[in-house]
């Protein structure tokens, strides 16, 4: 390990006393490898071992749903009572292996809950071009920190080292932080300690469940990037009521899905997004602080470490590119993978390349290998493939 990467590559421990071996994460991704049952694949599982192997000190699997009725896509993982434990296992020995920490992102997509597969309700109800969601009822709020705590003490009795509340990106716990997406007038909206009381029950609600020794992070939008959605003043109220939640990392990302918003990941440039943010947190919270979006280069990440922004860098797309990155970078040297450029893609276009490009790695193929309009073809009709069964699966839920 040369001097510079140094930083990179000191262990942190968390509040809850747990200790990540290094600083570098692989951030949540949907990576859409489920069965469409709900269930680790082999390919998923192939995948998350190759990251493991290449020096991550944190792996977070996105994405995984408490309630199939509410899920993003028929791909991503349900974990329930019905739910094949052997292969969340097996996921687990796998993508924890050579030390890494293997944590399940809790999800539920509310408002942007997949159609095909599912009701989309939200905090408020709204009929948007491409987006039409009824609002939650009071009881059904109440249930949820019961809900989201069920799934994670699941995740920690099969062996998972932490979990990370999904608090970002336009999905439900996001969705009620935002004054955009909330118009409710009841304890649960209008100011934002209203809004942000969805997620601190939900917060105490998986502490009690799990215990004071099991990591729990939370993924928070810096800002929305819409107009009328979430400020970074709100989002710094948040970030200081959670620093008495009892939680160990809060995960800095931003931007949203929502149908018609550009994919804060989809931006260019060379620099991390959200530094600036996390550094005007550091005045909020003693909670190590994760910065998710736009590392692309290991100058970039160790300058976020060694700057103060960050305690761990979060890298998702650069990993598609090289999921042996993270070794590479402790040798030192010039190894930043170079991004494609796709002339003026469709929406969700470069996602779908991009999840291509991970069951390319999950099957030890190298990519990448396809052009945009192959991959955007063939995950629409996995995708399809996927509702059909995913119907068949849970049909008696819904």
């Amino acid at each position: 390990m040369t001097s510079d990467s140094a930083p990179l590559f000191r262990p942190l421990e968390l509040p809850c006393g747990v200790v990540l071996p290094n600083r570098i994460a692989k951030a949540a991704m949907s990576d859409s490898l489920g069965d469409g049952r709900g269930n680790p694949t082999a390919t998923q599982m192939r995948l998350y071992e190759r990251w493991a192997a290449g020096g991550i000190g944190l792996s977070i699997i996105g994405e995984v749903q408490g309630d199939p009725r509410h899920a993003e896509k028929p791909g991503n993982l349900v974990l329930g009572d019905l739910s094949d434990h052997t292969a969340f296992r097996e996921l687990v020995r796998r993508g924890s292996a050579d030390g890494t920490h293997l944590w399940a992102q809790l999800g539920h997509a509310g408002a942007m809950t997949h159609p095909p597969i599912g009701t989309p309700k939200g905090p408020s109800a709204l009929d948007l071009p491409g987006l039409t969601s009824v609002a939650l009822t009071a009881t059904e709020i109440a249930a949820l920190p019961d809900a989201f705590a069920r799934t994670a003490q699941l995740a920690r009795d099969l062996g998972f080292g932490g979990v990370e509340v999904h608090a970002a990106h336009g999905f439900l716990l996001s969705q009620f932080l935002s004054p955009l997406f909330n118009r409710r007038t009841d304890a649960h909206g209008g100011t934002i300690a209203n809004r942000m009381r969805l997620l601190l029950d939900v917060i105490a609600a998986v502490r009690s469940a799990v215990g004071t020794r099991f990591p729990i992070g939370v993924k928070l939008n810096a800002t929305d990037q819409l107009e009328g959605g979430l400020t970074p003043e709100d989002a710094l109220e948040v970030v200081a009521a959670l620093d008495s939640a009892g939680i160990d990392l809060i995960d800095v990302s931003g931007g949203t899905y929502f149908p018609g918003a550009r994919a804060v990941s989809d931006a260019g440039g060379s620099g991390a997004y959200f530094l600036d943010f996390a550094q005007a947190a550091r005045d909020r919270t003693d909670v190590p602080l994760m910065v998710t979006g736009g590392f692309k280069t290991r100058a970039a990440a160790i300058d976020a470490v060694t700057g103060g922004g960050a305690d761990v860098v979060g890298l998702a797309r650069v990993l598609v590119l090289d999921p042996d990155l993270p070794e590479r970078w402790r040798g030192g040297g010039d190894f930043d993978p170079i991004f494609p450029r796709f002339p003026d893609p469709p929406e969700g276009g470069i996602t779908a390349w991009y999840t291509m490009q991970l069951t390319a790695l999950g099957e030890d193929r190298e990519g990448p290998e396809c052009d945009l309009s192959v991959a955007i073809a063939a995950y629409e009709t996995r995708d399809t493939d996927r509702v059909t069964r995913w119907n068949e699966r849970f049909s008696a839920v819904r």
